[in-house]
């Protein structure tokens, strides 16, 4: 609903109401250590309640060692691949690898030479949006994000599709594909609607070119000339492939886990995974990390001096500075204590691009204060793990350098991801047992029934 001037006492009454809503949505947290409840579905020593077994990804962070946690540096493996051994075979070879990478996940092996080649043209023609849907579903009506963009176009492609909602693996399969392929055009045009006419920029629309990797053609479509240089292009292709796929038990994964247990259709499940994807605790963060380096750079007058660098962090961490919510954003994470093996890839990458396009002073920067965050967290709070960066402190900083527009950060996550979505909802649909329905305990007092009448006016 939205208010008019004239709307005042509509807006007084909500106010009244929202607050009555709030008020009673509170549960006494002593019920949460009372029934043992795990809130986030995480034991108190940060592992995760186990709800599910896959064969798509492994996130390894720790050994047990005579009953004890031990944490060890980071490990991500896609289908029992580590993640350094993948980026290292196609970049060594100077190849593309978030198709090879899309292949792998969904049917579980590397492709062979021709496998890959069929899969990057089946991926190929599949990249433009069906007829008229750019004008009259991107166009027509143009958001301010990019997410719910990319949201309404999947749920609108539900109507262009006549097997809709058809669960069998192949057709599945089918719609994941398309979905794969549409993406970039979807995140890409709808932020070209937003700038045109919500920016009043000039209006660019290039269509994928058949022959380019789907890194390239995000920059062929998102640049108005059109022009990238290689290294630019392998370093988007190399942030896809390691955002493409982190276990079951991530926030979105997950939703694609449970919404796929009801039986409803891929458009659906997709869209859920999106909305989840949208929030700040989840896709967001790396937005985050750069709005925190710009409140940095503007504040810290010597970025060389160490000592001034974590004197503003810790006035960060509590709450005295930037957004005040006493977050170093892009350090820590819910399974890594140690180190993200993302991250440590990415940030290899991020010092190329920095020094071709530069921006050494600012990588300095963000090394330093990888260094220097956990020394200033240290100082203020009690850690129980270790405190490294993570995928987000590096990524947004790569894509500023490749001239991306914040709006489209996590909708480049999304485009990645919704690989790993497509292998879960696929993993779901062979597994099928039950509907994930997990136990809330109601802690509400009985009440009895009081009729309007004795209710009052």
């Amino acid at each position: 609903m939205v208010f008019t001037q004239s709307d005042e006492s509509e807006k007084k009454m909500i106010r009244a109401w929202a607050a009555q809503a709030e008020s009673c949505s509170i549960i006494d947290q002593e019920y949460y250590d009372k029934y043992i409840v795990k809130r986030g579905l995480r034991d108190i020593d940060g592992m995760g309640v186990l709800v599910g077994l896959t064969e798509i990804g492994e996130v390894h962070s720790y050994i047990i060692d005579e009953n004890e946690m031990i944490p060890v540096p980071g490990r991500l493996l896609y289908r029992g691949i580590d993640i350094n051994d993948l980026v290292s075979g196609f970049w060594s070879e100077n190849r593309f690898g978030f198709e090879e990478t899309a292949y792998l996940l969904l049917l579980g092996e590397l492709p062979q030479s021709n496998q890959l080649a069929s899969f990057q043209s089946l991926l190929a023609d599949n990249q433009n949006l069906p007829a008229g849907f750019v004008r009259d579903v991107i166009f027509k009506a143009p958001s301010k994000d990019m997410m719910n963009v990319i949201s309404r176009g999947v749920l609108s492609l539900y109507s262009y599709d006549s097997a809709a909602d058809n669960t069998s693996i192949p057709n599945v399969l089918r719609q994941c594909l398309q979905l794969i392929a549409y993406f970039p055009s979807l995140a890409v045009y709808g932020y070209q609607a937003y700038s045109h006419y919500h920016q009043d920029n000039s209006l660019f629309i290039h269509s994928p070119q058949p022959e380019l990797s789907i890194a390239e053609n995000i920059l062929h479509m998102l640049r108005p000339d059109s022009k990238y240089s290689r290294l630019e292009a392998r370093l988007l292709d190399l942030a896809l492939v390691l955002h493409a796929e982190h276990g079951g038990g991530n926030n979105s994964t997950f939703v694609t886990h449970v919404v796929t247990s009801s039986g409803t259709d891929t458009y659906s499940v997709i869209a859920a995974a999106l909305g989840s994807l949208k929030g700040p605790r989840h896709g967001g963060a790396n937005a985050m990390v750069c709005a925190m380096f710009e409140d940095i750079k503007a504040n810290i007058k010597d970025w060389d001096d160490e000592q001034e660098i974590v004197a503003y962090l810790v006035r960060m961490i509590n709450g005295e500075v930037f957004d005040r919510k006493g977050l170093i954003y892009g350090l820590g994470h819910a399974v890594y204590s140690i180190s993200d093996p993302r991250a440590l890839i990415l940030k290899s990458a991020a010092e190329m691009l920095a020094k071709e396009n530069g921006f050494e002073a600012e990588f300095n920067l963000y090394s330093r204060i990888e260094r220097l965050g956990p020394q200033a967290i240290a100082q203020v709070r009690k850690i129980y793990k270790g405190v490294s960066v993570n995928v987000d402190y590096y990524s947004g900083f790569v894509y500023r350098m490749l001239g991306i527009p914040t709006e489209l950060y996590t909708p480049l996550f999304a485009i990645a991801r919704i690989v790993g979505w497509s292998a879960h909802r696929i993993e779901e649909l062979v597994n099928a047992g039950k509907i994930i329905r997990p136990a809330y305990k109601s802690v509400a007092k009985r009440r009895q029934y009081v009729t309007l009448e004795e209710r009052g006016v």
